[in-house]
């Protein structure tokens, strides 16, 4: 028996999944994966959704509808081939907080690239061309909308740019705010588009 998440063609030695509707019903269980969703996945607040949906955004910003890998080197494959990964933070968190949080990082680690069948496929370094760091600049959370675009700012970098950040012990690239506009200026997000073609040229 296959699932309606799980198509029976298996291409590349691996199962793939189309996009679920949300009308998809579990098995044994009266619910579907919709109830699924507004459980686990409703509050935008939190750091590994709103990473999600600065993902989501990009990808509609550049163009492409193409579903999100879990395990691929990079977030976003542009229609022109550009390979972008994308990092998100904010001030306002899930939780309570006495005071927004104003200091913001990131670390962008050196990966080796893998097929679809899980073999290596490339050396071990920065596997995005372009680098996205979506930030959302509310506050406080009576002002906080995650779907609104216009409280996102986004920092565009390219591939040498990140290469210039300093390093921890682990090779990582370590990427604060005040080092990420040192580099380059925030776009709005009906610029992030012609940005992220623009770093994919940028030494």
């Amino acid at each position: 028996m296959t699932s309606p998440l799980y198509p029976p063609a298996v291409p590349a030695g691996h199962p793939t999944s189309g996009p679920a509707t949300g009308t998809e019903p579990f098995i044994g269980l009266d619910a579907t994966v919709l109830d699924f969703w507004r459980f686990g996945m409703s509050d935008l607040r939190t750091n590994t959704l709103r990473g999600y949906l600065a993902e989501f955004l990009v990808a509609r910003a550049v163009g492409t509808d193409r579903p999100r890998v879990e395990w691929d080197a990079f977030d976003v494959l542009t229609p022109e081939g550009i390979k972008v990964e994308v990092k998100a933070t904010g001030f306002v968190q899930a939780w309570t907080q006495l005071k927004p949080r104003e200091s913001r990082s990131w670390t962008i680690s050196q990966t080796v690239p893998y097929d679809s069948a899980g073999r290596p496929c490339g050396p071990r370094g920065f596997q995005a061309d372009v680098y996205v760091f979506a930030v959302h600049t509310a506050r406080t959370n009576d002002e906080y909308n995650a779907l609104d675009v216009d409280q996102w700012k986004f920092y565009v970098l390219s591939a040498p740019q990140i290469m210039t950040l300093p390093r921890d012990r682990n090779d990582r690239a370590c990427a604060t705010l005040l080092r990420v506009q040192e580099r380059t200026q925030a776009v709005i997000y009906t610029e992030l588009a012609a940005t992220v073609g623009e770093a994919a040229t940028r030494q």
